[in-house]
């Protein structure tokens, strides 16, 4: 896929203040500091069109770049946890659950996770609950330039390993360096793809429950993980 244009179109705190549209969206989401807006920008080619900064945490609004006229791209602000009476839970924004959950036009999330670490309890437990709830999800593993490539290899299969414990999904699975420009294309082509092959339309589903895709995208979807 070819860029020729990338704009900032909206941020919005909520779902009810994101903009109606009926062009695709995929959206990235990911822990704070694990490369978000820096493979924005990337896949992009443009500097600046997310805002890079090494303050965690600095995505707060649902942010919207119309990507070629045709699709958009959507940065999600990040999650982790709260320790609730003597209990974690995983937490994040509230407008990300809605969103998640009720946008009626997201074809993808892609959730991106440090290559550099072990698999983290709490991108498990974050993908376990998009396989949860039916939402087609591909993972991103960041800053592989950062190690040898055995080592990035290793952590992607612990994490494929532990992924398999807790979720019968089977995502797509992509490599990136923001030095190298690692995983870019691959990128680009696989929202191509999608882009190409989809051909109905999401219907808005209830709070929480995914949006209900046609038989056609259903067949490629991940299977969600049982409850």
């Amino acid at each position: 896929m070819k860029i020729k244009s990338a704009q900032f179109a909206v941020s919005a705190p909520d779902l009810a203040s994101c903009p109606p549209s009926a062009l695709p969206e995929f959206a990235f989401i990911g822990r704070s500091n694990v490369g978000k807006s820096s493979l924005i920008n990337l896949l992009a080619e443009k500097k600046d069109l997310a805002k890079v900064s090494d303050l965690p945490g600095k995505t707060k609004l649902i942010n919207f770049f119309t990507i070629n006229g045709n699709w958009t791209l959507v940065d999600l602000p990040g999650y982790g946890y709260a320790k609730v009476a003597r209990e974690d839970r995983l937490e994040f924004n509230t407008a990300v659950r809605d969103y998640l959950g009720q946008r009626s036009n997201l074809r993808r999330v892609f959730v991106l996770i440090d290559s550099r670490l072990p698999p983290q309890e709490m991108d498990l437990k974050f993908v376990h609950w998009l396989g949860q709830r039916s939402l087609p999800f591909a993972l991103v593993f960041t800053k592989v330039d950062k190690q040898a490539i055995q080592h990035s290899r290793n952590a992607i299969e612990q994490f494929r390993q532990a992924l398999a414990k807790s979720t019968e999904a089977q995502p797509r699975i992509f490599a990136s360096s923001i030095v190298t420009k690692t995983g870019r294309s691959e990128i680009l082509g696989f929202i191509e793809q999608a882009l190409t092959q989809a051909k109905g339309k999401f219907v808005l589903a209830p709070m929480m429950r995914g949006p209900v895709r046609d038989s056609a995208e259903a067949a490629d979807e991940p299977e969600a993980a049982s409850e």
